[in-house]
């Protein structure tokens, strides 16, 4: 409650301090993971792991006794996409990650959660797919494997691809020229790509949209 309240009331107990918090894992020593939305926020503490998201919804918070924490749903998928990210704080084993489903499971708690049975493997895909529900755009696939590329987006049916492009995994000269390989590529198969950085899917979703219909209804 001490970590929370040092952040604000819209910050929550998230990642492996959920899952503690739920009793799904042992606790362990260390510093408590936070949650708060947005990207900026107040100056990090010494005892507490904040991390900032965008696409944190207030149907993604509960509370644990007087603790507000993300609901179990929330928690396992900031687990498996922590995950991803090398020597985190917040993330799990897997053997770590196993063990919680088992006893979520156990104490009857849902597992599955929006964003990976979506199938996004980053924070910018699940608020990409959430823009297209919000502006009622055609659900697509989610990171489909066209012969050794694995994209991001794509509407079979009107040949349409969309990478969202994160600064950190897109930024210098290589990533750049393995960006504008892949559009060869599937322009190649004859396929239309769409970039969007995390700019323009965070700040511009009305305009993103707008764009995207145009291609989806009217061809263009």
């Amino acid at each position: 409650m001490a970590a929370v309240l040092a952040y604000g009331r819209h910050a929550v107990v998230s990642h492996r301090s959920a899952a503690e918090l739920w009793g799904l894992l042992p606790e362990r020593s260390g510093p408590v993971v936070v949650s708060v939305p947005g990207i900026s926020g107040r100056q990090k503490r010494r005892a507490v792991h904040i991390h900032r998201s965008r696409t944190l919804a207030p149907e993604m918070v509960t509370n644990r006794g007087t603790i507000p924490v993300t609901t179990c749903e929330r928690t396992f998928a900031d687990l498996r996409r922590a995950a991803q990210t090398s020597g985190c704080p917040a993330a799990v084993a897997p053997h770590e990650l196993r063990r919680a489903i088992r006893q979520a499971e156990y104490m009857g708690l849902s597992v599955d959660s929006e964003p990976e049975s979506d199938r996004t493997r980053s924070e910018l895909e699940a608020m990409f797919l959430r823009l297209c529900r919000r502006h009622d755009l055609p659900t697509p696939e989610v990171n489909v494997a066209i012969g050794p590329l694995t994209i991001d987006f794509l509407w079979r049916d009107r040949r349409l691809v969309v990478e969202t492009d994160g600064y950190r995994s897109h930024r210098g000269r290589q990533a750049f020229e393995d960006d504008r390989d892949r559009d060869l590529r599937l322009h190649a198969l004859g396929l239309e790509v769409v970039r969007l950085s995390y700019k323009q899917v965070s700040e511009e979703p009305k305009r993103v949209a707008t764009m995207l219909r145009a291609i989806l209804f009217d061809g263009g």
